[in-house]
């Protein structure tokens, strides 16, 4: 066993001494390689980077979370779309019943969204910002994390108490460095009680709703001001989060599904007038697109892969067409022919794999182009997976010249 591992590191110091004695050879038979990893692992890249960022910049709509809306995420062919029309909201009575009722969840949240609102501190105003009123599980099924302050206390949010929440964006334009905990923002002509300061989450890639341009008040407070349920008002949801178990989930959805059919006076025969959303259905689109795409990428790069294995064969076959008489001579001398099949095979997978890391270095060198929201990152997935490609494609190109070198006949080769 001793002597194996002696003769394959033999085998492995020929191989890089022929490829530094050939230097241009091997750059320019390593270059086929290196554009189609390149154009591979690339892609692959840009694809995973815009998933990641797209699906962060859906995080706020929550993870294990049921949205119970009029309209659904999605329609199918032929769904009529007055029917949706006619559906009606969702009710804060409605909310109750399902906080109390359901075993499945893990938080039930009623919350009502409205845009283009200026507020006001002193002399400084911000406009165009979002107001949301929610309910005392809010910051439960959605990303509502505080960099200063405190959440609402239940009594507040049932009482329907003047405090808010207010965003970073919304804290910097009104407050700059001054502290804000404690002070007082005028809301629609009402003053409000800034009780914390959401930490900043920064652009995304979609312009989706961020935390930073939003300010939160009490659901019953909202109501107070603000038109909910009608037709020109504004259209409340109900988020339910369901426990970690993908089944449970499940169980979740059939429970509110029928509750609110019950609640609702819906017969059997009836179609639901409300729908069920889940984040997931927009996640799982996302992914079907980005699958295409990765396809895409497989194909345009195996295309320079597989010139790139040819031209690795071709240098091999040219290489042990060199150095016949030095296998001759090192057969004569009592090398082995797996000794003779390893020193070409290394040879042909350190040019594969040279090549495989210089097309890896190049799409490390673009992760820092500057690309806005967009943040690239070349993972260790498609690292271990560039190199994979590489090293099988080294072996392929170099078994079969590897082969013919092992299997010559020491005599016809010294002679030649």
């Amino acid at each position: 066993m001793v002597i194996f591992f002696r003769l394959l590191g033999e085998s492995l110091l020929f191989a890089l001494s022929a490829l530094r004695s050939n230097i241009l050879r091997t750059i320019l038979s390593l270059l086929g390689v290196t554009i189609g990893i390149f154009a591979i692992i690339g892609v692959f890249t840009v694809v995973d980077s815009l998933e990641k960022s797209i699906k962060e910049s859906l995080a706020f709509l929550g993870d294990k979370v049921i949205y119970i809306e009029k309209w659904p995420y999605e329609f199918k062919p032929g769904d009529p779309w007055w029917d949706f029309l006619k559906r009606p909201y969702v009710t804060y009575n409605e909310f109750k019943t399902l906080d109390k009722n359901l075993q499945n969840a893990s938080a039930v949240s009623i919350f009502a969204v409205n845009g283009g609102k200026v507020f006001k501190y002193e002399n400084n105003s911000v406009e165009d910002k979002t107001l949301l009123g929610i309910s005392f599980q809010h910051n439960l099924v959605s990303d509502m994390r505080l960099e200063e302050g405190r959440y609402f206390a239940e009594f507040e949010v049932e009482n329907g108490r003047n405090v808010t929440l207010i965003g970073a964006n919304i804290k910097e334009e009104l407050f700059g460095n001054r502290p804000a905990i404690g002070k007082q923002i005028k809301v629609m002509g009402r003053k409000f009680t800034i009780l914390g300061i959401l930490a900043k989450q920064g652009e995304n890639l979609l312009d989706a709703p961020s935390n930073d341009d939003n300010v939160y008040i009490p659901y019953k407070s909202f109501s107070k001001i603000i038109h909910i349920g009608r037709m020109r008002g504004t259209q409340p949801r109900i988020a339910i989060k369901g426990y970690e178990e993908d089944m449970g989930l499940v169980q979740l959805e059939a429970e509110v599904r029928g509750t609110l059919r019950t609640m609702r006076g819906l017969k059997p025969k009836d179609n639901d007038n409300f729908a069920l959303n889940r984040p997931e259905m927009l996640a799982n689109l996302i992914t079907s697109v980005f699958d295409v795409v990765g396809i895409g990428g497989w194909i345009i790069g195996s295309f320079s892969i597989l010139v790139g294995g040819f031209g690795i064969a071709n240098i091999m076959f040219v290489s042990v067409k060199e150095r016949t008489s030095l296998i001759g001579i090192q057969k004569s001398l009592g090398a082995k022919n797996f000794f003779i099949l390893f020193e070409f095979l290394f040879e042909a997978l350190f040019l594969s794999l040279i090549g495989g890391m210089a097309g890896l270095l190049l799409v490390y060198l673009i992760t820092f182009l500057p690309t806005g929201a967009l943040g690239l990152g070349l993972s260790f997935k498609n690292i271990v997976l560039g190199l994979g490609v590489s090293s099988i494609v080294g072996v392929l190109s170099g078994i079969v010249p590897a082969a013919l070198a092992a299997r010559l006949d020491p005599v016809i080769a010294i002679r030649s």
